[in-house]
């Protein structure tokens, strides 16, 4: 994908049609993004929960894992704990890269294509993951990162309506499922799946394809341009995590409260137990429980708490911090503010109340339940 002339910043295929459509663009993880577009943050968010938006991922990186006389899905159960041997063919899962801490260094989502495995990572880690796959596997496992290809998602209750004009087929898609279908005269890879918390799609195309295929599904009237705004305001309102906020290298799988995402096949007396980088760790604390959790926040009152503020145990001053806030905003859907971030496993039950510092007060917030809206996934 094309770098800007003056900026450095890599381009989308889409990066026309988002100043066309009079986009905010800023810097995301080396690349110029749209942020959000003249509606506005808030009612790209709503438009999303109620009909269905159309997001510009081509940022993220997109790798494919073929078989040079070895199973690319027992040599990727070396990098991460999910049970990719057990994947079907046609299916997707959710995986996290862990390093020899127990650490998570990436999480990502692996499609079985048949003769293939197709992997999604973000942005700002592809580069990392790539030299980590090609270190790791090859040459008994070909790895190619795909530059030609960009990446759409259609997330909303509208979703498989509007993209069933184009492909009627996808109406048989259940969450997580993958599938080659033709759109708009294109091959395009297909899972049903997204980060809004929303049903909907993600959609691999031929760039050149790109354009044709955005304007196509805008001309709806169910379908509105979203931007990075609204896909982090829904993907925290859903409790999804976001790489280098609410994960990183110290933080392990069973702490970021995504122990589902390890298979029990991995797991301790599991047919293929371990074997994945850090797993003494984590499946000590599997085990044995881990010393803080992931947790979802709900502050009192209207005013948001962001990122980085510190939780305490008690609204006195003196206190020591016993967490801190990895996520938070305003939840347009909740009508108020929300937050996630990790506490002490003894303060992680749902109506534990503590106080964040906020511009110099300890202001109340509960530990919630995550996700903090139903998930409209179609199982």
């Amino acid at each position: 994908m094309p770098e800007d002339d003056t900026g450095g910043l890599a381009r989308t295929p889409l990066h026309a049609l988002h100043l066309e459509l009079g986009a905010k663009m800023v810097p995301f993880a080396g690349y110029e993004m749209p942020v959000q577009y003249p509606s506005g943050v808030k009612t790209e968010h709503l438009h999303t929960r109620s009909r269905a938006g159309l997001f510009d991922v081509s940022h993220m990186g997109q790798v494919v894992l073929r078989d040079r006389g070895a199973d690319p899905a027992e040599a990727l159960e070396r990098l991460v704990p999910a049970d990719i041997r057990g994947l079907g063919e046609g299916r997707q899962r959710y995986a996290v890269f862990t390093n020899e801490e127990g650490g998570i260094e990436d999480d990502l989502m692996v499609a079985n294509r048949g003769d293939h495995l197709f992997l999604v990572v973000n942005a700002a880690c592809k580069e990392a993951d790539v030299a980590r796959l090609r270190a790791a596997l090859e040459p008994q496992v070909s790895v190619k990162a795909l530059d030609n290809r960009a990446l759409l998602a259609l997330q909303g209750p509208a979703a498989e309506a509007v993209l069933a004009d184009l492909a009627p087929e996808v109406r048989d898609m259940r969450f997580m499922d993958v599938a080659t279908v033709a759109l708009d005269g294109a091959e395009a890879w297909v899972s049903r799946s997204g980060y809004t918390g929303e049903d909907g799609f993600e959609i691999s195309v031929p760039e050149a394809a790109a354009e044709g295929l955005a304007r196509r599904l805008l001309a709806h009237d169910d379908v509105a341009p979203i931007g990075l705004g609204a896909r982090d305001s829904l993907r925290l309102e859903a409790g999804l995590c976001l790489y280098g906020h609410d994960l990183d290298p110290a933080t392990s799988p069973v702490e970021a409260a995504l122990s589902w995402s390890i298979g029990k096949a991995r797991r301790a007396n599991g047919a293929r137990a371990g074997g994945f980088p850090g797993d003494a760790r984590i499946l000590r604390e599997l085990s044995e429980a881990a010393p803080r959790m992931r947790v979802g926040l709900k502050p009192e009152g209207r005013a948001p708490m962001r990122e980085g503020v510190e939780l305490f145990a008690a609204e006195e001053d003196g206190a020591t911090a016993v967490g801190h806030i990895t996520s938070g905003g305003f939840g347009p859907s909740v009508e108020g503010p929300v937050a996630m971030g990790y506490v002490p496993a003894a303060m992680a039950a749902p109506g534990t109340r503590l106080w964040g510092a906020l511009r110099g007060k300890r202001l109340p917030l509960e530990v919630v339940r995550l996700p903090f809206v139903p998930p409209g996934f179609k199982r």
